[in-house]
């Protein structure tokens, strides 16, 4: 039997032991890289418990089928699991009713359910939309919609050094504009915990409706929406040691029963004609189509499994560790923590600042280690313009985890710093200052490697073929990048940044002066790997015919040579923005003649 199972009768003889609690994780018994795996990346998604899996593999063998309208037993059987996992989710927030609450795909579902509904019928010209600027996007961009196609205009309360919420902006901002507030319960960029109950009682003060974000919240604090006076709460699954694709939105009810319904089709009607839909009665209205039935069972045994062990149980382990983990990074040569907020929960981001290493860098090292942390901008490119940075490496907290993790992720950072500062390494930066060495443009737009980027391809998958395995391929692409002339300084200041990359890339091309149907690049970026891909990319494109570049697959070769896993725009590392940017230029080119 598992830990759960040996003390649900019995909870006062319950004492929480995260050793314990990890034998129901099966995840955490694996290996990465031949080493032992530390988890820190729940902001993004918590692991699984057997508990969890089993009830989905259950549904899926004992008792799939769809739901809601079937008269046979198998489809009574689906419907009340499905609806017994929304009990399950009313009891959990305390929504007191539990067609108040709907199932979505998560919280981005959620907060876009109430930004499209609730906005599009009551938001009008001039009123205005409150969020902070710790939000994440899916808080910030579903708002900005809302407010383009009503009208409305989005105000937002800034944030202090610390990370923490300026209230006394906040209640400036407030007045009889204010239609709606939308904030974060726990920032997943800064780990920041917000007064969310003072934030609703003031907005109420003025007539607005209130809608808190709780993702990160609801794995490590007891909810109550009662309590809290909010109208609206979002929390997503996966981030509760549940299934992904499976959410819930608490509403008020009143509020869900005047709003239109988010998207049409079945079961979300009471009646269709040509001439007139009625809609059906809650929770409904809002659940069109076939579920996610089985996540929603999931979601259930993830909260019936959360319930077992009980917050009070586990609350002064995070406690602990948090303040462990707080105490043993800032041991750290260089590192600096980023959100320093006197209430905090789950979350350490932080820099490398002497020596300046890029987040994506940190982030790749540590993986080498088996530990696995978030790097990047964590969809709040917001506080990190606030801050001044352009990413951060991210470990985030579960009851699962130990001093043990944490020891082992700041001997992996001292590590990569001693690295980087033994003789002749460079160490790329995480502000962006690079050494400026090399800025002569003309000795660093580089000529062509070979005859073709075909030529050039065929003659580096040889190289690469020689190389084995993952580790080997990454370590040479990053013995190029160390040969890289260095050009961030001068790039930064005469072009944009490439889009959508955790690191800053910066790349300039040109028609060449010798050829007018050659294409040239320069480029340069504050991470090692990302230096490394530049210099193959040089030898590939650089002084190659437009047209040639414009007809190479450059896709099918990161493939060939094994690094694919580089060439996804969703990696952000900025392999594909450089490319897009390169094909961009080199097209323009061709079309010159």
């Amino acid at each position: 039997m598992t830990l759960i199972a040996d003390n649900l009768l019995n909870r006062r003889s319950f004492t929480f032991d995260p050793e314990a609690i990890r034998a129901d994780f099966p995840i955490l018994s694996t290996t990465v890289r031949g080493k032992p795996l530390i988890y820190l990346d729940n902001g993004a998604t918590t692991q699984k418990p057997r508990q969890v899996i089993d009830a989905m593999a259950r549904y899926y063998e004992t008792q799939n089928a769809n739901i809601h309208r079937g008269v046979y037993q198998l489809s009574q059987d689906a419907t009340e699991a499905y609806e017994s996992a929304r009990r399950k989710v009313a009891a959990f927030l305390n929504a007191g009713d539990e067609k108040q609450v709907i199932f979505t795909r998560g919280t981005t579902e959620g907060i876009n359910l109430v930004a499209a509904c609730w906005g599009r019928k009551f938001l009008k010209p001039g009123d205005e939309v409150v969020v902070s600027a710790m939000e994440h996007h899916s808080n910030i961009v579903p708002w900005q919609i809302a407010c383009e196609l009503t009208g409305a205009v989005l105000r937002v309360i800034p944030i202090n050094d610390a990370g923490e919420l300026r209230m006394d902006e906040y209640a400036k901002l407030l007045g009889p504009r204010t239609k709606f507030v939308s904030v974060t319960h726990l920032s997943n960029s800064l780990g920041t915990i917000n007064d969310v109950k003072t934030i609703a009682s003031m907005a109420h003060k003025v007539g607005a409706m209130v809608l808190i974000d709780g993702a990160q919240w609801v794995a490590h604090h007891p909810t109550d929406v009662q309590d809290l006076d909010v109208d609206f709460y979002a929390f997503s699954g996966h981030k509760l040691f549940g299934p992904t694709g499976i959410g819930a939105l608490y509403g008020r009810r009143g509020l869900l029963e005047a709003m239109p319904p988010y998207q049409g089709g079945g079961d979300m009607i009471e009646s269709v004609t040509f001439e007139k839909t009625t809609y059906a009665p809650l929770p409904n209205k809002f659940e069109a189509g076939t579920p996610h039935i089985a996540g929603a069972i999931g979601l259930g045994a993830a909260i019936d499994y959360l319930t077992a062990i009980g917050f009070d149980a586990f609350a002064g382990h995070e406690e602990d560790l948090l303040r462990y983990a707080t105490e043993r990074l800032e041991q750290v040569p260089g590192l600096r923590i980023v959100g320093t907020a006197a209430k905090k929960g789950s979350v350490l981001s932080f820099v490398l600042e002497d020596p300046a290493i890029s987040s994506l860098d940190i982030g790749m090292k540590l993986d080498v280690e088996g530990i696995a942390v978030r790097t990047g901008h964590h969809c709040c490119q917001p506080v990190m313009a606030r801050f001044g940075i352009p990413s951060t490496a991210r470990a985030s907290l579960a009851m699962y985890n130990t001093r043990a993790d944490i020891d082992a992720l700041a001997a992996g950072l001292e590590k990569i710093i001693a690295a980087a500062r033994a003789p002749g390494r460079y160490a790329a930066t995480a502000q962006g200052a690079l050494p400026k060495a090399g800025l002569n443009l003309e000795v660093t737009y580089p000529k062509a490697a070979g005859p073709s980027p075909q030529a050039v391809a065929d003659d580096l998958a040889e190289a690469f073929e020689m190389l084995g395995d993952r580790d080997a391929k990454n370590e040479y692409v990053l013995d190029l990048g160390q040969k890289l002339p260095h050009a961030f300084d001068l790039l930064k200041k005469v072009t944009p940044r490439v889009a959508g990359c955790m690191s800053e890339v910066y790349l300039v091309g040109r028609r060449s002066p010798a050829s007018p149907e050659v294409f040239e690049f320069l480029a340069d970026a504050n991470a090692e790997i990302v230096r490394g891909l530049i210099a193959l990319l040089q030898r590939l494109y650089s002084g190659q015919r437009a047209a040639d570049v414009l007809a190479f697959d450059i896709e099918a070769f990161f493939r060939r040579i094994g690094l694919d896993q580089f060439i996804t725009s969703q990696r952000r590392n900025g392999l594909a923005g450089m490319i897009q940017r390169i094909r961009d230029t080199a097209g323009r080119i061709a079309s010159a003649g």
